[in-house]
């Protein structure tokens, strides 16, 4: 992990490895990582208090210019992402990708941080 977060940090310095095959592949295994829950952007210490990792947010601002569009039409309605759609449909699968999800019903009535 340590040398992952050293060529994140080395691309975020100079711009210049972003051409590079290596930095590529290092900024997708971070996102691939963020995306299967094994880290996160920010986590909760033992103290109670928050620790943001800025090196994983660091990774994501640098997918952007190293990813290319993509075109999503809906209806009369077209967006361009740089991010895969994820579609979840079992209750597994958001346990398996460790993602939460509130229920719509209580979003106006719920605040989570």
């Amino acid at each position: 992990m340590i040398e992952l977060i050293k060529k994140i940090e080395a691309a975020w310095e100079d711009r210049t490895l972003l051409s590079t095959d290596d930095t590529k592949a290092a900024i997708h295994e971070v996102i691939s990582l963020l995306d299967r829950g094994i880290i996160r952007v920010a986590e909760k210490v033992a103290s109670g208090n928050w620790k943001v990792n800025d090196w994983t947010k660091k990774a994501i601002l640098l997918y952007f210019p190293i990813s290319e569009n993509k075109r999503i039409v809906a209806g009369d309605l077209e967006f361009l992402i740089k991010f895969q759609q994820k579609r979840i449909t079992k209750k597994q699968e958001f346990v398996q990708y460790h993602m939460r999800s509130l229920d719509m019903d209580l979003l106006s009535k719920v605040a989570r941080y």
